[in-house]
């Protein structure tokens, strides 16, 4: 079972930048594709992000394109996110998975999540 922490979130201004990290532990990063999702309060969860365990292919959901970059470092056991450009309706709780990259479905278990909050 893959073990999985969140960091790097934060409060920052609408316009900014934040840059997530996920390390993952107890099981093969580097046979995994990888995934971030969000909650905002009241939603669902929902899929924002994903990388295969090469890192040779990502997809996003319309809203982050052009905007977000999910990349990964395998000898770090680490998956990242970039995030530029945020708008408040960012706003969230972020957590990292494993993933089904064709379905955009998780796999397992969750983090503990990181919190963005962005302000207008």
């Amino acid at each position: 079972q893959v073990q999985l922490v969140e960091s790097g979130g934060g409060l920052v201004q609408a316009g900014g930048s934040l840059r997530l990290a996920c390390v993952a532990s107890g099981g093969a990063f580097s046979n995994l594709n990888m995934g971030w999702f969000r909650q905002a309060p009241g939603k669902e969860r929902e899929f924002v992000a994903a990388i295969t365990y090469g890192g040779g292919g990502t997809s996003y959901t319309a809203s982050v394109k052009g905007r977000f970059t999910i990349s990964r470092d395998n000898a770090k056991n680490t998956v990242y996110l970039q995030m530029n450009s945020l708008k408040p309706e960012d706003t969230a709780v972020y957590y990292c998975a494993r993933i089904s990259y064709m379905s955009r479905t998780p796999i397992g278990s969750w983090g503990q999540g990181t919190q963005v909050t962005v302000s207008s």
